[in-house]
């Protein structure tokens, strides 16, 4: 009877081991399902990176795509700037509405830029540039009172008479300077 229990072994054995043979010759991997073959945080810090690098890429196409806008205000082409900027799709951004309310300022479109202006400074409302262009719209709509309300504003954020807000919209008030 001594050579019974090593065939009950065998058995017993192979009865074990024939799971995981059975599953090697259906071309299922060896691995559970919640065991995968490249550990997690490898996967994870490959995904991390990758959504860096878009998130940069984003932000670089975003930064691209403004100053190419900016650039054809600033030369003049003021219908072309305001879509470029309205392509960017970053209208609540303050640098974007103020430059597309400058750009419908400069085509004498008075009540969108006021909602330009507005909308930039609804998202920063301490956004010089906004707070001196918009001076300027007042000026330019003869509210002068209005006009130097937003100079002492444009002083109080700079912090000084001497920044270049300040100095434009003051010219524009005292009739000097046109912008």
């Amino acid at each position: 009877m001594s050579g019974a229990l090593p065939i009950a072994a065998l058995i017993a054995l192979a009865w074990s081991i024939a799971p995981v043979l059975a599953a090697s010759d259906t071309g299922r991997e060896r691995f559970p399902p919640s065991s995968p073959p490249y550990p997690q945080q490898q996967k994870d810090e490959k995904k991390g990176a990758q959504k860096k690098k878009k998130e940069q890429k984003s932000q670089q196409e975003l930064r691209d795509g403004y100053e190419r806008a900016r650039a054809l205000i600033f030369d003049g082409q003021y219908e072309a700037g305001i879509a470029a900027m309205r392509t960017l799709g970053h209208d609540d951004n303050p640098e974007v509405a103020n430059f597309i309310g400058y750009a419908s300022r400069k085509l004498g479109r008075y009540e969108d830029s006021k909602f330009w202006y507005e909308k930039a400074l609804a998202a920063d409302p301490d956004h010089v540039r906004t707070w001196s262009y918009y001076g300027m719209w007042h000026a330019e709509q003869g509210n002068m009172l209005k006009a130097q309300d937003f100079l002492d504003k444009v002083r109080l954020l700079c912090g000084s008479t001497e920044c270049e807000e300040y100095v434009k919209l003051k010219g524009v008030i005292e009739g000097t300077h046109t912008y």
